[in-house]
């Protein structure tokens, strides 16, 4: 992907974000960031490269706030101190079409974890995975970065987004009246509520899992699944000496 697309879809956003009322914090060319460790990342995600478009974005600073829809905040490089916590993040990932740890925990959410594919052919794609147990819901939500972030300024720019002045953070949904999820989406047809970390109705849950490459068979096993990936996650975190 061109990065000069990424970044006009992240200039986008942060307009849309700030008009809305969102306080974005200051950023004076990159200073103050941390650098990665990559080696650590190589290691940690079983990677021998980061795409350029996410060692763009971890760049801006934009990790010192909720900057993003529901409260969302972006995930800091992994250091070795986080790098344990790094990989329990990805405990939902039961089920997906790459290996589990071929993704590294980018934003979060109070209910919900989106992760960057870093390999293979669904690299640069945006998964999202409610953090808890009894919840098998792997699913895409977006194709890419660019497309995630143009959908949070669309929903922003139709309304569906807003800044709520109690939690200084935006919210989705309409600020006048409570409504279901259909009649929310309804509302908005070309506006993709994946992209989004509400929750989203099993039958268009299960539509969207197929349509992704989910491993029905493995969400259907849940708990006996999520076990096998929980010990998995317990041998590499051993064996990197975490």
């Amino acid at each position: 992907m061109d990065l000069s697309v990424l970044q006009d879809a992240a200039h986008r956003y942060r307009l849309a974000a700030t008009a809305a009322g969102v306080a974005w914090p200051e950023r004076a060319d990159g200073q103050g960031v941390p650098l990665p460790d990559l080696d650590l990342v190589h290691r940690l995600f079983d990677v021998d490269h980061v795409p350029e478009q996410l060692t763009w974005l971890l760049s801006q600073g934009w990790d010192r706030g909720m900057l993003f829809p529901g409260g969302g905040m972006l995930e800091p490089w992994p250091t070795r101190q986080t790098a344990r916590a790094s990989l329990d993040l990805l405990s939902a990932s039961i089920g997906t079409p790459f290996h589990w740890r071929h993704q590294i925990p980018l934003f979060f959410f109070s209910t919900h974890v989106y992760t960057f594919v870093l390999e293979g052919t669904h690299e640069g794609e945006i998964w999202r995975y409610l953090g808890g147990p009894d919840a098998w819901d792997p699913v895409r939500a977006a194709p890419s970065l660019t497309a995630l972030l143009t959908e949070w300024t669309k929903g922003i720019a139709a309304g569906v987004v807003y800044y709520s002045d109690v939690t200084r953070f935006l919210l989705v949904g309409d600020p006048t009246a409570r409504e279901t999820f259909d009649d929310l989406w309804r509302r908005f047809p070309d506006i993709d509520p994946f992209a989004f970390s509400d929750d989203i109705p099993a039958p268009l849950l299960r539509e969207r899992q197929r349509a992704s490459g989910v491993d029905l068979d493995c969400v259907d096993r849940g708990f006996e699944c999520w076990e096998e990936l929980l010990d998995d996650i317990d041998a590499v975190q051993a064996s990197l000496g975490l």
